[in-house]
């Protein structure tokens, strides 16, 4: 068990590497990349505050997607919601000893594993039964989703069918973040759920998925809606009026 740990221990450390630096790499590029032209989606506020306050709404509710598709919104939220819950759960792993709030979270946690299935057949389920999603879904579009719901079917399945070694589990999840890796259980669920995981973390910052922190760089949405008021100039062609 000790060099399956060990194995695994490589393969996180180089998915973690792969995510932090292409992901880093994305956001500076959406960073860096010139908005030349005002192009907020209209109705828009037309203050800084409002703007804020609109992009927070977008993050938290999916405001634009409740206009336009209330089914995609409920399994979209559906999912992202549930998302948010299991992951807070998996945070118990990486502290000892465990915050509160993560504690009484977990029983929320547990069942969000459900809902999060839920959320993503249904979103999958579009792409299948709905003629013009069908027509421009691609197979990474599939192979994203059919991902997803595998990490959460095997987290389920360890947690209500065939249980492994949470205090190993969690004592190999503390080692790596030590740098002292610790054997790990050689469940078969575990090893599948593990690897799946690996595999999102270095697909995440060359994937669709990235519309997580696309969507805080987006113009149509972060943009204040005064073109009459102040001129709007890219950073570049601020340059080229000197």
């Amino acid at each position: 068990m000790t060099a399956l740990g060990w194995a695994y221990a490589v393969v996180f450390y180089a998915a973690t590497a792969l995510f932090v630096v292409g992901l880093a790499l994305k956001i500076r590029r959406y960073a860096t990349t010139p908005a030349p032209l005002k192009i907020p989606t209209t109705p828009a506020p037309t203050t800084g505050g409002g703007a804020a306050l609109r992009m927070v709404r977008e993050v938290a509710l999916f405001e634009s997607l409740f206009k336009s598709n209330k089914w995609t919104w409920a399994f979209g939220w559906l999912f992202h919601v549930s998302l948010l819950l299991v992951i807070l759960r998996h945070v118990r792993y990486f502290q000892q000893p465990v915050w509160e709030p993560i504690v009484w979270v977990q029983p929320f946690g547990t069942y969000a594993g459900f809902t999060m299935v839920a959320g993503l057949a249904g979103l999958w389920a579009r792409r299948f039964l709905v003629d013009r999603v069908r027509y421009i879904s691609t197979p990474s579009d599939h192979l994203h989703l059919a991902l997803l719901i595998a990490i959460g079917l095997s987290g389920l399945g360890m947690r209500f069918v065939a249980h492994t070694d949470i205090v190993a589990l969690k004592a190999f999840t503390l080692g790596l973040m030590r740098f002292d890796v610790q054997p790990l259980p050689a469940d078969p669920l575990l090893l599948l759920h593990l690897a799946l995981v690996a595999v999102l973390l270095i697909v995440f910052p060359i994937s669709k998925l990235l519309h997580a922190p696309g969507l805080l760089f987006s113009p149509t949405r972060y943009q204040v809606d005064n073109p009459r008021e102040a001129r709007h100039v890219a950073s570049w062609a601020a340059a080229l009026d000197k």
